[in-house]
C-alpha cells in the first residue's frame, strides 16, 4: 500500500511549537517511527507552507497513491482550492488535526475541507496520523 502524508503550514516545527497543544515529539521523529511500525506501507511525506504546492501534490497523487493523510493546518478553515483539489481526485483523503480544533478558537470550527474527505481525525495528538493509517488498513 502506498500512502502519502501531506502537512500544511506551520507543522514542520511540531515538537517545539506550543507543546501544550501539539506535544513534544517532532513530526520527523514520529514519521520515522511510523515507517518502522508499518513496514508493509510505502510512505511519502510532504510538508508545504504553500497552498498551490499542496494542490499540485494532491493532483499528482491520482493513480499513484492508495490514500492520502492530510493535515492542512490552518488551510482546513480557509482553502477552497485544496477542497476543490480533493474533490477532483478519486484517491481517498483522511483529514487529520493534532489538536482538537473544535475545542479551540471559534474560527477553527469552520472546516471547509472535511466534507469532501473520507473522514476526519482530530485531537489525538500525533497519534492522529496512526489512526488515519489504520483506517486505510481496515
Amino acid at each position: 500500500m502506498n500512502l502519502r502524508i501531506i502537512n500544511g503550514p506551520n507543522l514542520d516545527n511540531i515538537g517545539e511549537r506550543e507543546p501544550k497543544i501539539y506535544g513534544n515529539t517532532s513530526l520527523v521523529d514520529y514519521f520515522n517511527s511510523l515507517k518502522h511500525n508499518f513496514t508493509d506501507i510505502n510512505f511519502s511525506f510532504i510538508n508545504s507552507h504553500f497552498e498551490s504546492e499542496i494542490v499540485s501534490v494532491l493532483h499528482a497523487s491520482e493513480n499513484q497513491i492508495d490514500g492520502i493523510i492530510l493535515n492542512a493546518g490552518a488551510y482546513s478553515h480557509t482553502s477552497v482550492a485544496i477542497r476543490d483539489a480533493i474533490s477532483a481526485i478519486s484517491v481517498p483523503v483522511v483529514l487529520v488535526h493534532i489538536s482538537n480544533v473544535y475545542a479551540r478558537e471559534n474560527f477553527r470550527n469552520n472546516n471547509i475541507i472535511a466534507p469532501v474527505c473520507k473522514g476526519i481525525i482530530t485531537g489525538f495528538g500525533v497519534e492522529s496520523y496512526k489512526i488515519a493509517i489504520q483506517s486505510f488498513i481496515d
